[in-house]
């Protein structure tokens, strides 16, 4: 019983090394036509920011008697921010007052006497000018009493204060951060490699809030700084000329990106995703064609800038209109068929 069950396993060994080999199903891949740039895409980070803002400060030195208002408030155009204790001022606009009540009856005196050629015409213009400089003097000091009290020039809203009440302050010194709530200013900043994009009349500007993600807004330049002050990149701002305020509301501190959109300045380059390139430990940046016939062959390829987060320009070796592997480049070998998906 056991030669028979001997014989019965060489027999099948030996049909199964006579099985012919098993077809290899050619690599599926996904590609993507080349087609010629013509725009340029950049993206960058930015952020919305107020249209005014201003640090308030008294013209006058001076004990705080009051702030009003606290990290937050909103408040009108014209309201009561600051006062400052008004005893010395008005102590001053009181001595003033004094010296230009007497320059004035000096003045009348002196044009009575005039009148009746009691005094000369010397006297009298010297009455005049000491008159005119107590009267400035007097307006002057009125002045200064206004400014003991800190207004709004704008409705906005209470960024920080700085002092609080029974701090002596000097002029000049800031009090409060007032901003306006409402933006339709975004700022970011810009590599010197694209700084001549700017103010070409091709480019143009789209800007992307992260909290309002389907909505894309048009961009006009408004300023930027044609010097930085560090290695971060130079300071740009855009204005939103079309923002319905009743629906959208923008305000200060809100993230963005931003969109540059200029045309190529190389009108032969074509584009591609960056994941299209293959670049090998031996060094250089090689695309896969696929022919006709679905196989695939190497080839080495001159790359521009990277655009639009992941798509690159390829300034030579690949024309439009031919088709390139854009997924698994480095599982391909030279010569191999594979078999492409849309």
């Amino acid at each position: 019983m056991r030669i028979p069950t001997l014989l019965f396993a060489m027999v099948l060994v030996t049909a199964c090394d006579y099985m012919p080999d098993k077809p290899v199903r050619p690599r599926v891949v996904r590609v993507e036509t080349a087609q010629y740039a013509r725009y340029v895409n950049k993206d960058f980070a930015g952020m919305s920011t107020a249209d005014d803002a201003t640090n308030l400060a008294f013209k006058i030195a001076g004990q705080v008697l009051s702030v009003p208002v606290v990290k937050g408030d909103s408040v009108a155009r014209g309201a009561l921010l600051a006062v400052l204790d008004p005893r010395d001022v008005e102590l001053q606009v009181e001595a003033t007052r004094s010296a230009f009540m007497e320059a004035r009856s000096r003045l009348e005196r002196a044009k009575r006497l005039r009148d009746h050629d009691a005094v000369s015409q010397q006297e009298y213009e010297a009455a005049q000018t000491l008159y005119s400089q107590a009267r400035s003097t007097y307006n002057n000091s009125a002045d200064l009493l206004k400014d003991t009290r800190l207004r709004a020039p704008f409705a906005g809203v209470i960024e920080r204060t700085y002092v609080d009440a029974y701090q002596r302050v000097s002029a000049g010194q800031t009090i409060l951060r007032l901003v306006n709530p409402v933006s339709t200013t975004v700022g970011f900043t810009i590599p010197e490699s694209s700084l001549g994009e700017l103010t070409r009349k091709t480019t143009s500007f789209s800007v992307r809030f992260d909290n309002i993600p389907r909505v894309e807004f048009a961009a006009v330049l408004k300023d930027y700084a044609r010097t930085a002050s560090d290695a971060s990149g130079f300071p740009v701002s855009l204005r939103l000329p079309d923002v319905d305020r009743e629906r959208y509301h923008i305000i200060p501190g809100m993230s963005c990106t931003v969109t540059m959109r200029s045309v190529d300045e190389l009108p032969d380059a074509v584009s591609l995703p960056i994941s299209a390139i293959y670049a090998p430990m031996s060094g250089g940046d090689y695309v896969w064609v696929v022919d006709s016939a679905n196989v695939v062959s190497l080839r080495k390829v001159h790359l521009g800038e990277i655009f639009d987060r992941d798509r690159v320009l390829v300034n030579s070796g690949i024309e439009p209109g031919e088709r390139v592997v854009v997924a698994g480049v480095y599982r391909l070998n030279e010569g191999e068929k594979v078999r492409v998906i849309k």
